[in-house]
């Protein structure tokens, strides 16, 4: 195990555009009996209801969306460009079809902090407790454009979590 250092969400030097949109992150949910993550591109970081907060965006069909939805708490993990094979079989395997679990066939090993589970090769993490949870739905776009990603109807659930914790290694 990697030992992270807690890190003040103050100080952190962060281009979410980059983190999130580009190199992408895992969300990951559950307990130490059982969790599950996904990478994630869409996204991002700032201040809402005056907390610091991180809001991603989980499709209907992802297994992860269950474990988001059944814990109070999630983490997300930034990781370094090394494990790009490791996000890519994060975005395009299901936990569901895993003999394990997806994080440890992706050659990945979970952590703990605070029983919020994150993944230990992570260069960055903020640990979140979920505030609110909006569905994206057809009735709320306001540019047709928004149209053309949901041809399949597999909607979004926006999540916003509080980042309670910041942790870097």
């Amino acid at each position: 195990m990697h030992t992270f250092q807690p890190f003040p969400v103050s100080e952190l030097e962060f281009n979410p555009f980059e983190a999130i949109g580009k190199d992408w992150a895992l969300v990951s949910a559950g307990s130490k009996q059982k969790a599950n993550t996904m990478t994630v591109s869409w996204g991002g970081v700032g201040v809402l209801w005056g907390k610091d907060v991180v809001f991603l965006f989980v499709r209907d069909s992802r297994y992860t969306k269950e474990f988001i939805d059944g814990n109070d708490f999630f983490s997300v993990t930034f990781m370094t460009s090394e494990y790009k094979d490791a996000l890519q079989f994060c975005g395009s395997h299901s936990g569901r079809n895993c003999e394990t679990d997806k994080a440890t066939e992706a050659g990945l090993t979970w952590n703990y902090k605070h029983s919020i589970p994150f993944i230990d090769e992570g260069s960055l993490v903020f640990l979140c407790q979920k505030l609110s949870a909006m569905r994206i739905t057809e009735d709320t776009f306001i540019s047709p454009d928004i149209a053309k990603w949901y041809t399949d109807k597999d909607m979004h659930t926006m999540y916003v979590g509080e980042i309670i914790d910041v942790l870097a290694r």
